[in-house]
């Protein structure tokens, strides 16, 4: 505690000094010194300091998995509030050549969360620009990483109430939500973005998830893990997007015309063990592929805008691999052992075999509700994995009230999932209704 107050104390230090120099500046320049939300560092504004704060709370009613358990407790649904995401972002290009971004924040924050434990680093990086637009390298922790758009998603301007989170195929168990220790290659050769990755992949000892236990199905291999390798290339046929962070904008509601092809790859050796048929540990590449088109972009006369997504992507974890996932899990326990999602809202969100995810949104024209207007969307992840009978279909179908753009932005959702039993059978479905509110300073 005395750290972090330690911290906070420095923070406050430095938004004051800099909030002094700003006046002082004002009065000698026309311009000010505090432009577009930074804190300029030289005349022409090409250096600069940023600062940004995310808030997405949740309040949510769901039917939760056959078995479900808090604390040893039964329940079949209930009604939460949360924290799904809080973030606080700073960043600046402090040269012609040197660029530093840090975040820091929480995820899925609930009742049953540990106290005073959950805010900790998302990105510590540095990076230098060989050549502004073409090459820049950085090494740190960061989110930076191949295979698909929103492997890296900007989740201030996601198109529904969460990002297509399978993307972020080892989330938390061999990264830190997503981040990875990694150096990296990005920059923009014409239309052309890409961004090549070298990962060291987190010991899967630490993860939440870790058993210990080596048997006959295939699991994150326990061994000192091996580089991973990623990639992302895009062709940005119309509007160039920012690469100045690894994030992707989900929507622009109608500022920019965007279209862009994209492919990937996630790639490392021996990534995954099991024992085979004699008891001897047998090792694994892990491999993933994808490939996804993007529009989005303004239409009609009053400020309407569509976005639009689609992605194909091949998981390859080793034969009927499927590993659950469910965000801010309001619950801890599972006492019904034949049911393969586990506890609460899991479902199996990545398995061994190919992925058909689409989105598309609607913003309709502009002061449609006073100076509002509304954004419908819907969503699904199709996916055929070897493990399941019945293909996993998950649906998420909405509305965005969009009061004052992504910057405060009330979402209503409506999310359903499949349950499935030990042999991979679909044996039936189950719902949540959310509401968010998302306050975002950029």
């Amino acid at each position: 505690m005395k750290n972090l107050a330690k911290n906070w104390a420095i923070i406050a230090l430095f938004l004051t000094t800099f909030g002094v120099l700003a006046q002082e500046d004002k009065k000698t320049e026309s311009n000010g010194f505090i432009k577009d939300r930074k804190f300029y560092l030289n005349e022409d504004g090409s250096n600069y300091i940023k600062f940004t704060l995310l808030t997405q709370a949740w309040l949510r009613s769901m039917d939760y998995n056959p078995g479900t358990t808090i604390f040893g407790i039964e329940k079949s649904s209930g009604t939460d509030i949360g924290i799904r995401r809080y973030r606080m972002q700073f960043y600046g290009q402090l040269t012609d050549r040197v660029f530093v971004y840090s975040q820091f924040g929480e995820n899925n924050y609930n009742n049953i969360s540990d106290r005073k434990q959950g805010f900790f680093v998302h990105d510590a990086l540095g990076e230098y620009a060989l050549d502004k637009t073409q090459l820049s390298l950085g090494i740190g922790l960061t989110a930076w990483s191949g295979l698909s758009r929103f492997a890296s998603p900007s989740v201030g301007t996601i198109l529904g109430v969460d990002a297509p989170l399978f993307q972020q195929t080892t989330n938390d168990v061999t990264d830190q939500f997503l981040r990875k220790l990694s150096i990296y290659a990005k920059g923009k050769l014409g239309k052309f973005d890409y961004r090549l990755v070298m990962s060291q992949p987190m010991a899967i000892q630490k993860s939440s998830a870790y058993t210990g236990v080596i048997n006959t199905n295939w699991a994150f291999s326990a061994a000192p893990p091996k580089m991973q390798w990623n990639g992302y290339f895009q062709y940005q046929f119309k509007d160039q997007e920012s690469n100045t962070t690894p994030y992707m904008t989900g929507t622009y509601l109608g500022k920019k015309k965007v279209l862009n092809i994209g492919a990937g790859f996630i790639y490392q050796k021996d990534a995954m063990w099991k024992l085979n048929a004699v008891g001897d540990t047998i090792n694994k590449n892990m491999v993933h592929l994808s490939v996804d088109i993007y529009y989005d972009a303004p239409i009609g006369t009053n400020g309407q805008a569509i976005s639009t997504y689609v992605s194909i992507t091949h998981y390859d974890f080793g034969d009927n691999y499927t590993r659950n996932s469910g965000p801010m899990n309001p619950a801890n326990g599972n006492n019904n052992a034949a049911i393969l999602n586990g506890s609460g809202n899991n479902f199996p969100m990545y398995g061994t075999g190919t992925i058909v995810y689409g989105q598309i949104g609607y913003k309709l024209k502009e002061n449609l509700i006073g100076k509002t207007t509304l954004m419908p969307y819907i969503s699904l992840q199709h996916a055929n994995y070897g493990r399941l009978n019945n293909s996993m279909n998950f649906y998420d179908v909405g509305v965005n009230w969009l009061l004052s753009n992504h910057t405060s932005k009330f979402t209503l959702a409506y999310q359903d999932r499949p349950v499935y039993n030990t042999q991979g059978d679909q044996i039936t479905r189950k719902g949540a209704v959310i509401a968010q509110y998302q306050i975002y300073f950029n």
